[in-house]
C-alpha cells in the first residue's frame, strides 16, 4: 500500500465536516438544554445585576460618615434581598443590609458586620472600610442587550445558569442527532452470553454507545451483523431514518470483510477510506442514500480512538461545531521515542505531575485489541507522520481522554 493512498487525519476530518448537512433545530427550556447545542445566539433580556447591591452583610453607610473611625451612627432601616428601604440615608445614619440587597440612596460603601459592634438602634463602626466597599454596580456582569454564545455552541452548567439570569426561557438547539450502529463479525456475542468455541464477547458497541452519549449523540444499537449480505442488509435497513449511520468491524480488505461491496450495492457513495493513523487505518466515510455513513474498525481500540476523531466530528458538524481535530495538549514526554514512519500515531499514555508538568508515559503494549490499555490511559500522545526521534523530557501534543486521579500522583 502507497503513501499516497493513506488520507492524512487532518484531511480526513476536515472532508467528514464538509460533507455533513446541518439537523433541524427545536426549542426546549433552559434547564433541558445542558450539553445541547445551540442554533442562534442569546441576547441578555434584561441587566445583571439590575440593581446597585451590596456583596456582604453589614450596614450601607456614607463613606465621610466613617471616614474616622470609631463611628457611631444611627440605624435607620433594614434592606434585605427581595426588598429594600426605600428613603435616603443621611449624615450619620445606617441601614442594616443583607447580600443580595438593593443599595440604598444616599449610601455609597458598605460596613461588613464583622467591623461593627451593634447596640439597639446605634451601631458603632471600628474599622474604616474602602470606597464603594462591597458594592455590586448595576451591569457589572452583562446588560441587557450584550451578547453572548453564538450558534454552534455548546452549553455547559455554567452557560445554562447565565442564559437563565439573562431572563431567557427557552433556547433554540439543533436536534440531538442519532446515531444508529451495528457490530459486524460470525465470531461475536453480546456481554452476558456465553461465547462458543470460537467466539469472543462484543464490546464496541457498548463502548460506543457511551463515546456518542458523551458526545453528544442518541445512540441507537442495531445489534450484530453477521458475516453475510442478508445479515448486514438488515441492520443497515433499519438506520433509514438515523442522522449518522455507523458499522463496527468488516471495513478492512479480508474475504469476510463484506461491509463495504454489501452497503454499495444498497447505495453507499464512499467519499475515503483508509487513513494514515495508528490505530484506526481501515477507516471508511461515505453516504447511503442520504444517511452519512462512518465505518470503524473492529479493533475495539481502533474503534474508540476513531470515534473519537471521526464519529465526534460527524457529531459536531451535524449540529453546527466547526469540524476540527480534538484539542491538543502539550505533555512533557516520561521517555524516549522512536522516529514514526509515514501514519500519525495515537500512543495510549498515562499522565503524572512531575514538578508542575504533566508527564506522559506511553504504555508499554500498544496493541489495537487491548481494552484494558485504554482505559488505564489518560490520553493518546499524537506523533505526526515521519515525526523525528524524541527524548525524555521533549514537549509533545496529546489527546486528552480523562484527567488524571490527583489522589494517585
Amino acid at each position: 500500500m502507497s503513501a499516497a493512498s493513506l488520507l492524512p487525519v487532518d484531511d480526513a476530518i476536515a472532508r467528514i465536516g464538509a460533507a455533513i448537512a446541518l439537523l433541524p433545530t427545536e426549542r426546549i427550556p433552559v434547564g433541558d438544554a445542558g450539553g445541547r447545542v445551540l442554533a442562534s445566539e442569546l441576547t441578555a433580556r434584561r441587566t445583571h445585576p439590575p440593581f446597585d447591591g451590596s456583596a456582604m452583610d453589614g450596614y450601607a453607610v456614607r463613606l465621610e460618615d466613617v471616614s474616622r473611625v470609631p463611628a457611631s451612627l444611627t440605624v435607620v432601616g433594614e434592606s434585605a434581598a427581595g426588598g429594600s428601604f426605600d428613603q435616603v440615608v443621611g449624615q450619620r445614619e445606617a441601614v442594616r443590609i443583607f447580600t443580595g440587597a438593593p443599595l440604598p440612596s444616599g449610601a455609597d460603601t458598605i460596613v461588613i458586620q464583622e467591623d461593627t459592634i451593634r447596640d439597639g438602634d446605634t451601631v458603632l463602626v471600628n474599622e474604616a472600610p474602602k470606597p464603594h466597599q462591597h458594592i455590586r454596580r448595576a451591569g457589572i456582569d452583562f446588560r441587557e442587550g450584550d451578547t453572548f454564545f453564538h450558534a454552534g455552541r455548546r452549553m455547559s452548567a455554567s452557560d445554562i445558569a447565565l442564559a437563565a439570569a439573562m431572563n431567557i426561557p427557552e433556547l433554540a438547539v439543533f436536534k440531538k442527532p442519532r446515531i444508529a450502529f451495528f457490530a459486524t463479525g460470525d465470531e461475536l456475542v453480546l456481554p452476558g452470553e456465553m461465547p462458543g468455541p470460537n467466539q469472543i464477547v462484543s464490546s464496541n458497541s457498548a463502548g460506543l454507545a457511551a463515546l456518542i452519549r458523551e458526545v453528544g449523540g442518541e445512540p441507537v444499537d442495531l445489534g450484530i451483523a453477521r458475516d453475510n449480505e442478508a445479515s448486514i442488509k438488515d441492520c443497515a435497513e433499519k438506520a433509514q431514518d438515523a442522522d449518522i449511520l455507523v458499522t463496527l468491524g468488516g471495513a478492512s480488505v479480508g474475504d469476510h470483510d463484506l461491509v463495504q461491496p454489501v452497503l454499495t450495492s444498497m447505495g453507499l457513495s464512499v467519499d475515503f477510506w483508509r487513513i494514515a493513523m495508528r490505530p484506526g487505518k481501515p477507516l471508511m466515510f461515505g453516504d447511503l442514500n442520504g444517511v452519512p455513513f462512518l465505518g470503524l474498525p473492529g479493533n475495539p481500540v481502533s474503534a474508540l480512538v476513531c470515534g473519537h476523531l471521526f464519529l465526534r466530528t460527524a457529531i459536531d458538524a451535524r449540529q453546527g461545531i466547526t469540524a476540527t481535530h480534538p484539542p491538543l495538549i502539550p505533555v512533557t514526554l516520561g521517555v524516549d521515542l522512536k522516529a514514526n514512519d509515514k501514519r500519525q500515531d495515537y500512543l495510549r499514555a498515562t499522565l503524572q505531575a512531575v514538578d508542575g508538568a504533566w508527564v506522559a508515559t506511553p504504555l508499554n503494549r500498544q496493541d489495537s485489541s487491548m481494552l484494558s490499555a485504554l482505559s488505564r490511559s489518560h490520553c493518546l500522545l499524537v506523533r505526526p507522520p515521519h515525526a523525528p526521534a524524541a527524548k525524555t523530557g521533549d514537549i509533545c501534543q496529546s489527546v486528552l481522554l480523562r484527567a488524571p486521579d490527583l489522589s494517585t500522583v
